[in-house]
């Protein structure tokens, strides 16, 4: 199986900021970290929904994230940057310099770490077909570009609404029966196809092992503010949670 990229030993992996500037502006601390050398991951894997709001044929989301977009890109300069794109960012074709986009549908994302085959996820692929009409509609650029101009027209009311129902959303539930839902989704669709599959989306901060592989969801970073450093323990994929020193 070819992959796309090497998974590093001490890239830092973060899924589900949805970063807003006035809701949940933890996430720029630790960019700005990054930026000035007090941390120094080998490589950025970014897991999608890293923004509460983020698609390049509406102007008006990067205007409010154009300080993260600024940072984002001046740290991809330096290392490697991945970002998968999630259910809050997408259509991200053309708004960072240097960063690798994968969409949802090249996702999963082969990689490889040390012997080990990895498939990196956001995570909503694999669901019902009424999911999937909606993510096709919201993902059109199409749709996008006629809800630019009512979004101008509107004085950016869409957004606004979305960003405050947005900021008051319960992120951090937890999936009861989480195991038996991954199981029937996507089980016996990557058995011999991995040897772990990682993805955010459902915020659980779970692992197990699923028919032949180990499964990897990743806590959200809005959360509690955990990133992962991508670590090894006798030849096994290890992620270790650490927590943002930006916290307030």
């Amino acid at each position: 199986m070819s992959h796309s990229f090497e998974l590093k030993k001490g890239a830092f992996v973060i899924s589900d900021a949805h970063y807003s500037s006035h809701h949940r502006p933890e996430l720029k601390a630790l960019f700005e970290d990054i930026r000035s050398n007090r941390l120094e991951p080998t490589q950025l894997i970014l897991m999608g929904d890293i923004f509460d709001a983020l698609f390049a044929p509406i102007p008006y989301t990067q205007e409010v994230n154009q300080d993260m977009i600024e940072l984002l890109d001046e740290i991809s300069k330096r290392i490697e940057v991945i970002y998968l794109e999630g259910n809050h960012d997408f259509c991200l074709e053309g708004i960072f310099e240097n960063i690798k986009i994968y969409p949802l549908e090249s996702q999963p994302v082969t990689c490889k770490y040390e012997d080990k085959t990895v498939l990196l996820s956001h995570g909503d692929l694999g669901e019902g077909m009424l999911y999937k009409i909606y993510t096709s509609i919201i993902r059109s650029r199409f749709i996008l570009y006629i809800l630019k101009y009512i979004d101008i027209l509107g004085d950016h009311f869409i957004l606004k609404k979305l960003d405050d129902y947005l900021s008051k959303k319960e992120d951090c539930n937890n999936f009861e029966s989480f195991l038996e839902y991954i199981t029937a989704r996507i089980g016996k669709r990557f058995t011999d196809r991995c040897d772990y599959f990682i993805e955010g989306h459902f915020h659980q901060n779970k692992s197990f092992k699923v028919d032949g592989f180990t499964y990897i969801n990743l806590a959200a970073f809005a959360c509690n503010q955990r990133y992962f450093i991508v670590q090894s323990s006798q030849e096994e994929l290890l992620l270790e949670v650490c927590a943002s020193k930006g916290l307030s």
